[in-house]
């Protein structure tokens, strides 16, 4: 550009000319370095303001919300940021003018550092890793004592897996605010922050969100930027990406060219890549310490909750108290913000959701927000205006608290916070997720033990159950009913399986409580024998002891108790074991609910 021309501005009467470094005609050509550009200048709000940034030489070309878009050369740009303004270059990929109040990546990111940088002893930001495009997938802690790992309910907030629904991205900038802010201040907030780790990622495709804005005009673009083999179409819907139930129901598309193409295979973007290897770190001995989630999106104002792929209420992995605990906190939050409350698959069928793997490979308490607009929008409901940003962002506070406020106990909600989370419990399963039990290498040849939903097998009575003592699942020896009776049963020896890791309290007293069956047939003996036993430091402590006899034993649930308390302060293990040491005995075995409690 070889000479900008100088601009007139009247401000509420005042007339100011912009003398913007004219350039003579025949003058030396301008070193490109030096070339003018456009940038965004925040925080001009007052007429003072406004003169100062006229007088650095820039040309204004807009004021909106305390933000000036200028034209300027570099060394006007630093001359403002000497005074104290901060000044953004404004890149190719930005939003319309009309709605500038929304951040891009750059402007993202910025706003995460200022408030790192103004709440450093609440507050770190990190990051899962990089987009495919290489960009980083930042990562924001809230937590008071944020540089130490404690044993605290742990929340994730998640937006922006869709790249056209940007206002996900002002919500969990909202989050960040609300939670620093309000820290010391606001008495709820205060005690969230100081009794939970709460984890925001707030932009999980900026791949895709930038090049849907990178033309200055909206793209309508949804997936990410990531090319598809064997294709000239790029991208991969990422709520469609995750592994559980991946491609199986209809609730995704195998056509690469497709907004909701679920991509050659589970965990194929790098995106979904980044984040599941997140949550999977949070699982600390075997337990994961995320209680509850949220993941953002637009629009139809709706909150909803798993399973996304079936219509079924209660499928395998949702029992009853599970589905009513996520309909009564849905509800709840929905009462506060006017959304409506409903099984993700309610609005339509989805498989490969972010909510589905989250709650039944991990036990998270996971649901979806629709944001605004409703249902039923005037126009492209994907882009509401930036003006509605502040009402729309506010509107989730409630609900928001109330998610963190519940993820200590999900189900205090329904009354059954005693069954499934109280008296002190410090570690359980309830094996209706996988929680990483181990089979151990034994001398049995058949009925190894196995986490599922068993199949019932009778003789002469019930052997082995097929109701679990609570949901679905159980650990159970050979689950399969077979087509008799022997068919599955435990044969020719040992097997074992063994808890992840279970680190104790260093104070207790401490117990273990447990469910329990064992049955054989009579042609059982006294060397047949169910055992709990704790492995610790190398040393196998036996804990009880159930042996077999010669007369028809039937199954039915039980439950036992054993003091941990000798272990206190020290990482454990548990060890289950069922022995058939007679020959062809009969011999079926069961155990869920296991709870170690300090009691």
């Amino acid at each position: 550009m070889g000479r900008r021309l100088s601009v007139s501005l009247t401000l509420a009467g005042v007339g100011l000319l912009m003398l913007a470094g004219v350039h003579a005609a025949g003058a030396a050509p301008v070193d490109p370095a030096e070339q003018a550009g456009r940038y965004v200048v925040e925080g001009v709000r007052t007429l003072d303001d406004r003169n100062r940034v006229a007088r650095s030489g820039a040309a204004i070309d807009s004021v909106e919300h305390g933000r000036a878009e200028i034209t300027a050369l570099p060394a006007e740009a630093r001359r403002l940021r000497d005074q104290g303004f901060r000044v953004l270059e404004r890149r190719a990929e930005d939003f319309p003018k009309a709605d500038a109040g929304y951040h891009n990546y750059a402007e993202m990111v910025a706003e995460l550092d200022k408030a790192v940088a103004a709440h450093p002893a609440i507050m770190r930001k990190t990051s899962i890793g990089k987009s495919y495009q290489g960009r980083d997938l930042p990562l924001i802690k809230i937590s008071d004592n944020v540089a130490v790992d404690e044993d605290e309910p742990e929340v994730l907030y998640g937006a922006h897996q869709h790249a056209r629904e940007h206002l996900t991205v002002e919500m969990a900038l909202y989050l960040v605010k609300l939670y620093t802010d309000g820290y010391g201040k606001d008495p709820r907030i205060t005690k969230l922050v100081d009794s939970r780790e709460l984890w925001i990622v707030p932009d999980l495709n900026p791949d895709g969100g930038e090049y849907d804005i990178a033309t200055g005009a909206y793209r309508n673009w949804r997936k990410n930027r990531q090319p598809n083999a064997g294709s000239n179409t790029v991208g991969t819907d990422l709520n469609r990406n995750w592994s559980f139930k991946f491609a199986c129901c209809g609730g995704s598309s195998d056509s690469p060219a497709s907004e909701t193409y679920h991509g050659p295979s589970g965990f194929s973007a790098p995106e979904t890549q980044r984040l599941r290897d997140f949550v999977l770190s949070r699982r600390i001995g075997g337990v994961q310490q995320i209680k509850a989630s949220i993941d953002f999106h637009t629009y139809s104002e709706l909150i909803l909750w798993p399973f996304g792929y079936t219509t079924a209420d209660t499928a395998s992995g949702m029992n009853a108290d599970q589905q009513a605990a996520f309909m009564s906190l849905g509800v709840r939050m929905a009462n506060s913000n006017g959304y409506t409350p409903e099984q993700s698959s309610d609005l339509y069928i989805t498989d490969g959701s972010i909510i589905d793997w989250l709650w039944a490979t991990q036990g998270v308490f996971a649901y979806t927000f629709e944001m605004y607009p409703g249902p039923n929008p005037s126009g492209n409901g994907f882009y509401p205006p930036a003006s509605v940003i502040a009402a729309q962002t506010t509107r989730n506070k409630e609900a928001s608290l109330q998610l963190a406020e519940f993820a200590d106990c999900v189900y205090r909600i329904i009354g059954k916070e005693a069954r499934y989370c109280g008296n002190g419990a410090v570690w359980s399963d309830d094996f209706e997720s996988a929680k990483g039990w181990t089979v151990t290498k034994g001398t049995a040849t058949g009925g190894l033990w196995e986490r599922g939903n068993p199949e019932p097998t009778t003789q002469n009575g019930p052997k082995q159950l097929g109701t679990p003592a609570s949901g679905d699942n159980d650990l159970v020896t050979g689950r399969k009913a077979g087509t008799a009776a022997g068919s599955n049963d435990v044969d020719g020896g040992t097997t074992g399986v063994r808890s992840p890791s279970i680190p104790l309290p260093a104070t207790g007293p401490l117990t273990l409580d447990w469910s329990w069956y064992f049955a054989h047939a009579a042609n059982a003996s006294a060397s047949d024998l169910f055992k709990v036993s704790v492995l610790a430091d190398g040393v196998k402590t036996g804990l009880f002891t159930k042996a077999g006899a010669a007369a028809d034993r039937d199954a039915a649930w039980a439950s036992a108790k054993a003091d941990l308390t000798p272990f206190a302060g020290r990482t454990i293990q548990l060890l289950i074991e069922t022995t058939d040491a007679a020959g062809a005995s009969l011999i079926e075995a069961g155990v869920d609910d296991v709870v170690v409690r300090r009691s």
